[in-house]
């Protein structure tokens, strides 16, 4: 069981998911998240300071081939339909990449796509067939937050809407009476950070919640009675964070479980100790343990999951906590 994070094989790893384009059964059939897994691993990477190991003009060659110019958004592979969370990862690729301006004409009709998307009620749907999710309502405020674009949003609808979406034990759920879960939880929070609206909810019973994931053996869960998961390392640790209540979990326990599910062998973070190694894990236990103050890494912003010299150079960045301050 590694003690330490092993950066070389966790960059290696993400490399060599890029080279099995060819060979790999498994790459054609998520070409669906192609965009998101390009995100978790460009993002790992930076967090990791080897934003090198990338080349940065396929990468942004690679998100412009999948903007849909019929609904001004992106799709997640080229030809597919443009959806809110490729959308989101499309623009945070190019953000990580210092990209941004490579948008040009296509900025004013990416912010037109994201706004049709909201519903009268204040939801956000992720695409033209309707389907709502608080992760939909929070990628669309982080990608306006971006574009320099909230402005163009109405503020007070979305947060209600937010509002209406949290539960008696503090939670939130992905729609209105749905059940408390920490993914949810982040995206509800996430939003309500970027829309400055964080005093409007009880912090602390969310934060009771939140520390309630945390199981004996030191992962956490994303609801309760479920099992430990790398990925709500994320989750949860970043809306502690972004409620200045970090320090309520044990970080050291936390820490010692990501380090314990990485394959020393081939790289990568699995959900759990002997599991198989993915891009999503691996992002989302890196960035935790970036929140937990591991040496070494770059310090991320919990708002959006971005490095933090990203959100501050593009003058979005928000009030938090992190455990290396």
């Amino acid at each position: 069981m590694a003690s330490t994070l092993l950066v070389e094989q966790h960059v290696k790893f993400i490399q060599q998911l890029e080279q099995k384009r060819d060979s790999s059964l498994a790459y054609h059939m998520t070409a669906h998240l192609r965009m998101n897994g390009v995100y978790w691993g460009v993002c790992a990477l930076e967090l990791m300071r080897a934003g090198d190991a990338l080349d940065r003009e396929a990468l942004i060659k690679f998100v412009l081939s999948c903007y849909d110019g019929l609904t001004g958004g992106f799709g997640a592979y080229p030809s597919h339909d443009a959806h809110i969370l490729s959308t989101l990862s499309a623009i945070q690729i190019l953000a990580l990449k210092d990209a941004l301006d490579e948008l040009g004409e296509r900025r004013t009709r990416i912010v037109e796509f994201v706004l049709s998307l909201q519903r009268q009620n204040g939801s956000f749907q992720g695409d033209k067939w309707g389907e709502t999710d608080t992760r939909f309502l929070y990628c669309a405020v982080s990608a306006l937050a971006h574009l320099h674009a909230l402005d163009k949003l109405d503020k007070e609808k979305t947060i209600q809407w937010l509002l209406r979406c949290s539960n008696f034990d503090g939670g939130f759920g992905l729609t209105e009476g749905a059940e408390s879960h920490a993914a949810q939880v982040f995206t509800c929070v996430g939003a309500l950070s970027i829309l400055n609206a964080l005093d409007r909810i009880d912090q602390d019973t969310l934060a009771w919640w939140l520390v309630e994931r945390q199981v004996p053996g030191g992962g956490l869960n994303g609801r309760p009675q479920k099992l430990e998961d790398v990925c709500y390392s994320w989750w949860v640790l970043s809306s502690l964070s972004l409620i200045n209540r970090l320090h309520w979990i044990d970080a050291d326990k936390l820490q010692s479980f990501i380090l314990s599910a990485q394959d020393p062998d081939r790289g990568g973070i699995a959900d759990r100790p002997e599991n198989v190694a993915d891009v999503f894990h691996t992002q989302f236990g890196v960035a935790g343990l970036s929140l937990l103050g591991y040496e070494g890494l770059e310090r991320v912003d919990p708002t959006y999951c971005m490095p933090y010299s990203v959100t501050r150079k593009l003058h979005i960045s928000r009030p938090y906590q992190d455990l290396a301050l």
